[in-house]
């Protein structure tokens, strides 16, 4: 009797400090943890600070592709675009071609206004408004001392602009002031900046049934694509362009799924510029997509910081650029993110460095035309400059 009374106050004594409320308050929040822990063993142990801080960490550092792998289970594909042919042949005649896709030839093609807005992209809008110029009555460019997310950004086409002489006389160029609002969600400002781009085109002086290209600078369509657009009756009002998607360079050929570009028939009081789908009809291969096309390594930090994504730059050494350009060089992505599609198949199929393409066919004619000038964007060049 006494032998137990005796072990149960020896427990009580041990505890004491533990449980007890003798010691200061500090030390009796260790106490009580050292009393709870008291019981564990090794394996809970390992469990509880090794275990459970690595796949915390894991959570921090491939949170986003385990969110993005995970996509096919809760998100399904969009609606699929019904896609429409696309003939083309230099030696056929534009009547044959508008009958081949279904459509009439007109009396006189239709004017067609360009429109966009510019950031940083100086040599891609080269390669756009070369490839364009005999088609398009007007230019329009619309450019900010503000960047998507906020920046301040110098006017890089303004003090370019001699470079463009070649479509001064078709040019409407409009410059509009940032709002430079801290902590702003940046597809806020890109709206905003959209509607003004809405109004530069009317000042433009286009007028209902005229063609308006809606199109990012870096989504570059066809010139013979836009050419049998102005010369067809019976194209549909709304048409999105399919585009062959490259990154860094037309080296990396993604895949032939850039569909944002469009073309529409102005209607006055109903047109707004926009890009996201706006129609369930695409033209199939009807110019490219180059993404993060830049010549300096510079640019492509300005982008990453700047544009509407800036939240995929998740840790500062993404930025650094002898990471870029080993990234450029192996075609794989800047941001460590794996593909962002709706099937598992999709995904696997395109994880992984983008494989080399060592074709130069059916690329802009300007491009080709001044290869030695934009040799970096032609298979074969990864290296950038630094400057």
């Amino acid at each position: 009797m006494s032998d137990g009374y005796y072990n149960s106050k020896k427990t009580d004594d041990i505890c004491e400090e533990v449980c007890g409320q003798q010691a200061s308050r500090a030390a009796l929040t260790m106490s009580r943890l050292r009393c709870m822990l008291r019981g564990f063993d090794i394996k809970t142990y390992i469990f509880l600070f090794v275990v459970i801080p690595v796949f915390i960490f894991g959570i921090f550092l491939h949170g986003q592709k385990i969110t993005y792998f995970l996509r096919p289970i809760w998100e399904s594909p969009p609606k699929p675009f019904h896609e429409i042919p696309h003939y083309y042949h230099e030696n056929v005649t534009m009547e044959t071609l508008c009958s081949l896709h279904g459509w009439k030839i007109r009396e006189s093609p239709r004017r067609v206004f360009d429109a966009v807005l510019f950031s940083n992209e100086i040599d891609i809008l080269k390669l756009r408004w070369n490839e364009l110029y005999p088609y398009i009555t007007q230019f329009v460019l619309l450019e900010s001392n503000s960047t998507f997310t906020g920046l301040p950004k110098p006017l890089i086409f303004a003090s370019n602009r001699l470079e463009f002489k070649f479509i001064e006389p078709r040019l409407t160029y409009g410059m509009i002031g940032g709002r430079f609002k801290k902590g702003e969600n940046p597809f806020v400002e890109e709206a905003y900046q959209r509607v003004a781009l809405d109004q530069l085109i009317r000042i433009a002086g286009i007028e209902d049934d005229d063609l308006l290209i809606m199109s990012d600078v870096d989504e570059i369509p066809s010139a013979h694509s836009i050419n049998l657009l102005r010369w067809c009756d019976g194209v549909p009002p709304i048409i999105h362009l399919q585009l062959r998607n490259y990154l860094y360079s037309f080296e990396y050929h993604v895949d032939n799924k850039s569909w944002r570009a469009s073309v529409h028939r102005y209607k006055t009081g109903k047109t707004r510029y926009a890009h996201y789908r706006q129609a369930d009809v695409v033209l199939s291969d009807a110019g490219w997509h180059c993404s993060f096309c830049f010549r300096h390594i510079r640019e492509f930090i300005f982008k990453m910081k700047a544009y509407s994504h800036t939240d995929r730059v998740r840790f500062s050494h993404y930025l650094n650029p002898k990471r870029i350009q080993d990234v450029i060089c192996r075609g794989a992505d800047l941001f460590d993110m794996i593909p962002e599609e709706y099937t598992f198949k999709e995904i696997i199929g395109k994880m992984g460095p983008i494989p080399h393409s060592y074709s130069a066919v059916h690329l802009p004619a300007y491009l080709l035309n001044n290869a030695e000038e934009y040799k970096y964007l032609l298979p074969g060049n990864c290296k950038r400059e630094s400057g």
